[in-house]
C-alpha cells in the first residue's frame, strides 16, 4: 500500500513539475467533406443532384490545453459553426419557382489528445459533440394559379385578381438532431511571438454526421401576388393557418407501419456535418511550475 501511494506521488510530482496550461482563440473556414445528396436543381431540360455537408462554413473556437510534460497534453474545445448554405430545392420551371436552402447554426464540444512533435509542430486527435443548435431550412416559393383558381378568389375577396396571379410562399423550418458523436483531428504549427504568446495555423477535420430527431415550421406566409408585383391577399396563409397536409412539427422516427396515416411522422435520415477546415488562431501560455523553470 506504502509502495503504491509513493509511486502515485511521484507520478503526480512528475506531471506538476513538466505542467503548463495555456488557452487559445481562433476562427476558420470549412469545406465540406465526403458530401452526401442534399438536394435537386430541377429546370426544364433537366434534373440534377446536389451535393454537400452542413460542416461547411465559418467556425470559431476557444480552446483550453494542458499539457502533462513537454510532449504531451490534453484539451477541451468549445466551438460555433455559422454554416454556409446548402442547396436542398431548386426549380425553374414553367410556373414553379423554388429556391429552398438549408444552412447550420450550431455550438459543439471536443475532447482532444495532443501531441507535440517538436517546438513547432502538434497534432490533436479526439471526440466531437453536438451541443446544441439546429440547420435551418429557408425556403421561397412561386406558383401559378390557374385562370379558375383566380377568378374564385376575386370573387371571394372582392379584389381583382388577373390571369396569371400566384402563390408566393416564404418559410423557415427549424431541424433538431439527436446527440451525435465524432471524431476531430488536426495538425498545427506554433509560432511564438513572446514569452507567453504564440500565433498558429492548423488544418482540421471533423468526422460527423446528424441523425433528425424533429423540425418546426417556425415562419410561414404565402401571398396572393399579381402579375405587376402588387399583392393582391396579404397572409392567405400564415404560421396560425397551413395549408392543408402542411404539419407545424415533425417527429422522425426509425419505424413506420406500412398504413400509417399519420403525416407528422417521417422516417429518420442522417445528414453530413463533416468538414476539413483552417484554423489561425493566438495562444497564451500561462507560467509553467516553478519545479519545470529551474531545471
Amino acid at each position: 500500500m506504502k509502495h503504491s501511494i509513493t509511486v502515485l506521488l511521484a507520478l503526480m510530482l512528475c506531471t506538476t513539475t513538466y505542467a503548463q496550461f495555456q488557452v487559445s482563440a481562433s476562427g476558420g473556414y470549412a469545406v465540406g467533406s465526403a458530401g452526401m445528396k442534399i438536394g435537386e436543381i430541377q429546370s426544364v431540360n433537366q434534373t440534377e443532384n446536389t451535393y454537400g455537408s452542413y460542416g461547411e462554413g465559418l467556425n470559431t473556437q476557444i480552446r483550453g490545453t494542458y499539457f502533462f510534460n513537454d510532449t504531451f497534453g490534453a484539451d477541451l474545445s468549445l466551438g460555433y459553426l455559422h454554416g454556409s448554405d446548402q442547396t436542398v430545392s431548386e426549380i425553374n420551371v414553367p410556373g414553379v419557382e423554388v429556391d429552398a436552402v438549408a444552412r447550420a447554426r450550431a455550438f459543439g464540444a471536443a475532447v482532444s489528445l495532443v501531441y507535440k512533435f517538436n517546438n513547432n509542430v502538434y497534432g490533436r486527435l479526439g471526440a466531437l459533440v453536438k451541443l446544441g443548435g439546429k440547420t435551418e431550412a429557408v425556403a421561397y416559393q412561386n406558383m401559378v394559379m390557374s385562370d379558375e383558381q383566380a377568378a374564385g378568389l376575386s370573387a371571394a375577396y372582392g379584389t381583382d385578381i388577373p390571369s396569371g396571379s400566384s402563390f408566393e410562399t416564404n418559410f423557415v423550418e427549424d431541424y433538431h438532431g439527436q446527440f451525435p458523436l465524432g471524431f476531430v483531428a488536426a495538425i498545427g504549427y506554433e509560432y511564438p511571438i513572446s514569452a507567453n504568446f504564440s500565433v498558429f495555423a492548423e488544418a482540421e477535420y471533423y468526422g460527423i454526421s446528424l441523425k433528425r430527431k424533429d423540425s418546426e415550421i417556425v415562419e410561414f406566409d404565402t401571398s396572393i401576388i399579381r402579375p405587376d408585383g402588387s399583392v393582391a391577399v396579404s397572409g392567405f396563409y400564415s404560421l396560425d393557418n397551413l395549408p392543408e397536409g402542411t404539419n407545424k412539427t415533425t417527429t422522425y422516427v426509425d419505424e413506420l407501419p406500412s398504413d400509417n396515416t399519420d403525416s407528422s411522422k417521417e422516417l429518420a435520415v442522417k445528414v453530413p456535418y463533416s468538414s476539413f477546415g483552417i484554423n489561425f488562431g493566438i495562444t497564451y501560455k500561462f507560467k509553467k511550475s516553478s519545479a519545470d523553470t529551474t531545471r
